[in-house]
């Protein structure tokens, strides 16, 4: 009886912890590789004291924004329980305890805001604001119109600006500029998926829907992708790199095209990290994109 009592409590231990790594959400983790970007663009790559500083801020972003999402999931907990997908996550199901979810992100956060500050402090104060605007995203700004998606894509900015100030570069504001119109991108093909369930008949989505309409967001993705595609281009045309970047743009158009059909074909806009992982020729498009880019930066 006492070995099948350990058993069992070692069972319910090794679930919580799972459990307290899905509430984090590792798949949404890709969305910190843009903290590499600067270590690319700024002839860095093979710097491996450099290349090592950048690994450790991606995992300290990983760290900073699974924080924000176990915040977020506890304040949508009875709204997820109605979502047709949230509804699986470790807080709806019943996994583990909004008690256990509290206590969980206080000690990450801690130990993440310490990390940071011994590698920079600067870069821990960004990793904060991350935090402190994402939070503030979670409770209200998610229900504004327009600025939500736009604090979607502040937040993909300070990631990047994270990425320059940990190897100490200059932030270049072509980065910046293709980081707002591409993560911008991201958010409205979510709320456009987000708005598909609500016509499907799903009664637990976001009420910032209530604000938008197809044809708003279909006019907003028209500005922002062709707006990204002409940054992009005009980065390659007139950045102070090798003017043989032009010859990755159609991997940029390619990507962007390829992104739009699977969101609209497949019914997966919602969960952008899920195609990135699981669409071979996007992801092939991506690391031919990368490969390109270090063949061109670094040797012509």
């Amino acid at each position: 009886m006492e070995n099948l009592s350990a058993k069992l409590r070692y069972t319910n231990v090794v679930n919580t912890i799972k459990s307290l790594i899905r509430i984090m959400r590792p798949k949404q983790w890709t969305k910190n590789l843009i903290v590499f970007a600067a270590l690319l663009f700024s002839d860095n790559l093979f710097n491996m004291e450099l290349l090592k500083l950048s690994v450790s801020g991606f995992f300290l972003f990983c760290m900073f924004s699974g924080s924000v999402y176990v915040i977020n999931d506890i304040v949508d907990i009875e709204k997820d329980r109605k979502h047709p997908k949230k509804c699986k996550r470790p807080l709806p199901s019943g996994h583990i305890s909004v008690k256990q979810a509290i206590g969980f992100v206080i000690i990450i956060f801690t130990l993440t805001v310490l990390a940071s500050y011994r590698f920079n402090p600067l870069f821990a104060a960004i990793g904060i604001a991350y935090f402190i605007l994402v939070t503030f995203y979670s409770f209200y700004l998610k229900n504004v119109v327009i600025l939500d998606v736009m604090t979607i894509a502040l937040g993909f900015v300070l990631r990047a600006v994270g990425g320059t100030v940990l190897i100490h570069v200059k932030i270049s504001p072509w980065l910046l500029l293709c980081t707002i119109l591409l993560s911008m991108f991201l958010a409205l093909h979510k709320r456009k998926s987000e708005l598909e369930l609500v016509a499907n008949g799903n009664k637990g989505s976001r009420k910032i829907l209530e604000d938008y309409t197809p044809e708003l967001i279909n006019d907003m993705l028209h500005i922002v992708t062709s707006s990204t595609v002409m940054a992009y281009s005009l980065y390659t045309f007139t950045g102070t790199h090798s003017i043989y970047m032009m010859g990755t743009i159609p991997f940029v158009i390619y990507g962007i095209f390829r992104y739009q059909y699977i969101a609209h074909t497949k019914d997966m806009g919602e969960n952008p990290e899920l195609i990135l992982l699981n669409d071979i020729p996007l992801i092939v498009n991506i690391l031919l994109w990368v490969v390109s880019c270090v063949v061109i930066l670094y040797w012509l």
